[in-house]
């Protein structure tokens, strides 16, 4: 138990004190030139055909998720082969490097106190660092708005899927998953040119984040009630607007939220210069304000403290 528990319980801390300093090289910047460029390769060898480009997504998919997680794997075997603690410590940075809690909160109330200094530019600015919509022409209850979304379903894609990742295979199985929505972040768009190279990336990251998601919604319940947020709500809307999403698992989180919060999330966004038309998550009960980001914050954080908990009980049987 120790040995599976503690690598990421060791970098479960690093993050929380250091985060993701600017400066120091990320695995997952790796990850994602590595699909660049082998997309490039491949959509120059493959036609331009609907199932030629899904076989060419696929074939990208698999190579990506093996380098990723094998050469992981055989790093680690070889810190073991030298020393027991030499594995824990790479292994805990590893682990440290695959988690993203303090970067999201902190990112996220750059949001916040652009928006308290008066700059909406700023805020605007801020904003489109951490989401994928067009951000130019929100006001600031779009970019508000934009921010909580974020860090709802980001509490569950950059928190708790990889730590139920790593407690299933270590890290290894922890930069698995990073590749898996790293491509899926790159490549898994309804629009061309990604309609048909990113379907198999798309898909795979809807199987791999489907008890990850009704995790991270259940415990984000969970925190609502230690910080006596309106859990009532928060249950009756994650069961209502769970669905209402293209992925069968981006709203759980926002709907969680959403009632939680007592606010109406979601609806129409512009990507690209394309209007994606979407349903509302929640009830308008009150209007959404700028301490809403460091709520959600607050309820990302107590999350992630209670994935710890479920974390290390799930270590417990799975050793058992």
């Amino acid at each position: 138990m120790t040995e599976k528990f503690l690598p990421m319980l060791i970098g479960f801390c690093i993050d929380l004190l250091i985060g993701d300093p600017h400066g120091i090289p990320h695995p997952i910047v790796g990850i994602g030139k590595l699909i660049g460029f082998l997309e490039r390769k491949l959509r120059g060898i493959f036609p331009k055909t609907p199932a030629a480009e899904k076989a060419a997504g696929a074939i990208l998919w698999f190579a990506v998720v093996i380098i990723s997680a094998g050469l992981t794997w055989f790093i680690l075997r070889i810190c073991g082969k030298v020393s027991i603690y030499l594995r824990l410590i790479v292994e805990s940075i590893m682990c440290w490097q695959i988690l993203a809690i303090r970067d999201l909160r902190e990112e996220s109330l750059k949001v916040f106190h652009a928006l308290n200094s008066g700059s909406l530019s700023e805020a605007r600015q801020a904003v489109s660092m951490i989401v994928g919509r067009d951000t130019e022409k929100l006001d600031e209850q779009g970019v508000i708005r934009a921010a909580v979304e974020t860090v709802a379903e980001n509490t569950s894609d950059g928190i708790i899927a990889p730590m139920f990742f790593i407690v299933l295979g270590g890290a290894p199985a922890g930069f698995f998953y990073k590749a898996v929505n790293t491509m899926d972040s790159m490549l898994g768009y309804i629009d061309p040119p990604y309609t048909n190279f990113g379907w198999f990336s798309a898909k795979a990251d809807d199987v791999c984040n489907f008890i990850p998601a009704r995790l991270a919604a259940l415990l984000m319940l969970a925190a609502g009630f230690f910080q006596k947020l309106d859990v009532k709500n928060g249950w009756q809307i994650f069961l209502r607007d769970r669905y209402k999403h293209a992925s069968p698992n981006s709203a759980q989180t926002e709907a969680a939220c959403a009632g939680l919060l007592r606010l109406q999330l979601a609806g129409d966004a512009w990507y690209h210069g394309i209007l994606h038309k979407k349903e509302f998550i929640g009830d308008p009960l009150r209007e959404i304000e700028r301490e809403d980001i460091p709520r959600i914050c607050r309820l990302e954080y107590l999350t992630a403290f209670l994935m710890l908990a479920v974390c290390c009980g799930l270590i417990t049987v799975l050793s058992n």
